[in-house]
């Protein structure tokens, strides 16, 4: 009886080349730094920006170019977008980005948000046919921004009475609250690709902002894309930035399930490959290992794509998980070393950085980071940035 030939064993591809991707792929080598803002975003995929400071920063850690900028790529040129994306999530994305998200991802989050609001509706009374008044609603706020442009959401509540109205939450319960219709009608309109969020009120930390028509302020619709050709390119572009990747990594990265991020896997050609702790996916054609890069540092603020990337960190953070994450899982501000978070900052006041090494990275990292210190105070000197979602350790820093 003939036997078969044992199977090749996956290439492997270890921690310290996991880290030399990050620093290359990700932008934050020195030699490795991005041109401009769109090719961060590009680069990462997406920039996190539920907290709006946050996307900025990552932005500015990795290229050498200022606020005036950012905000210029996404305000006037509209080269890069403020859009609801993986996990439910607010994201700047590259503009062309934008109709890979919002089939992969952002219309799935659409339905759900609409099935939830029309039991929201018809359970506080406001209408028998609960899907009914969403539309006439949700027609009567595109046809004010048609007529009039891009508006506030209280100038949208002035304008369509119903956007006005509160929601009585769980009124039995001890954590009764109240919703107003304005955000959860704007945040579907917004998860359908029918509206966007346009230019900000106030500083470039605030996170208010007008809403504009996506056809008005782009010029156009997002173009249709249809799920599963979207999900393979989404899955495409996280492992030419982050992969090697595990597939639960990708599955939370995404919000997707089990099923579809393995479809997408294989719907892209993805092959295994060994890691230190594990197995993980690639790209075909991409298991060589990279060449080094020089030692590097790095101030990365709150919910950084360097971290929010995959769902295990270990071979990032270590240790040091408890002190820089929060308690449901959102990543403060963080200091690296040569491929590994090592510390804590604050940004206190206008050009004052304060940092606390949680592990030593000895004396040519601590002259590293002190470096960064100095950049950063430099280059953020106007406001002070506090984190939406601080760490325990951003707590110490600041009390």
């Amino acid at each position: 009886m003939r036997t078969m030939p044992p199977m090749p064993a996956a290439p492997l591809l270890t921690t310290t080349e996991r880290r030399t991707r990050l620093a290359r792929r990700l932008h934050l080598a020195t030699e490795w730094r991005a041109t401009d803002h769109v090719e961060a975003a590009r680069s990462l995929v997406g920039l996190h920006a539920s907290d709006p400071a946050s996307a900025v920063l990552s932005s500015l850690a990795r290229c050498d170019l200022d606020v005036t900028s950012f905000q210029s790529e996404l305000f006037e040129s509209r080269s890069t977008l403020r859009m609801l994306g993986m996990r439910r999530t607010l994201f700047v994305f590259a503009t062309e980005v934008a109709p890979i998200v919002q089939a992969a991802c952002t219309n799935d989050i659409a339905v759900v948000e609409a099935r939830k609001l029309i039991a929201l509706i018809e359970s506080a009374g406001l209408a028998g046919d609960g899907a009914a008044w969403i539309e006439r609603v949700a027609a009567a706020t595109l046809d004010r921004l048609d007529t009039h442009g891009p508006a506030l959401a209280a100038e949208l509540g002035a304008a369509v009475p119903e956007l006005a109205l509160q929601i009585e939450l769980a009124s039995v319960k001890p954590y009764a609250g109240k919703v107003g219709v304005s955000t959860r009608i704007l945040f579907l309109l917004a998860a359908r690709g029918q509206i966007v969020r346009a230019r900000t009120r106030g500083s470039w930390v605030s996170g208010m902002h007008w809403w504009a028509t996506t056809e008005s302020w782009l010029g156009g619709p997002i173009p249709a894309r249809d799920a599963v050709g979207a999900r393979a390119d989404l899955a495409r572009a996280w492992l030419a930035s982050y992969g090697p990747g595990r597939l639960t990594d990708l599955q939370w990265w995404a919000g997707w399930t089990k099923t579809a991020t393995a479809r997408a896997l294989a719907d892209v050609g993805a092959v295994e490959v060994a890691l230190d702790d594990g197995t993980g996916w690639v790209l075909a054609g991409d298991v060589e290992p990279s060449a080094p890069v020089e030692p590097w540092a790095a101030l990365l603020p709150g919910l950084d794509p360097a971290v929010m990337g995959w769902k295990d960190r270990t071979w990032t953070v270590g240790e040091l998980m408890p002190a820089v994450f929060d308690r449901t899982g959102n990543v403060g501000p963080t200091v690296w070393w040569d491929g590994r978070v090592v510390g804590s900052w604050v940004h206190r006041a206008p050009g004052e950085i304060a940092v606390a090494l949680l592990d030593d990275p000895g004396a040519e990292g601590r002259a590293a980071i002190e470096a960064q210190v100095d950049a950063w105070q430099r280059r953020v000197p106007d406001v002070a940035v506090a984190p939406r979602f601080p760490a325990p350790a951003d707590r110490r820093l600041r009390a």
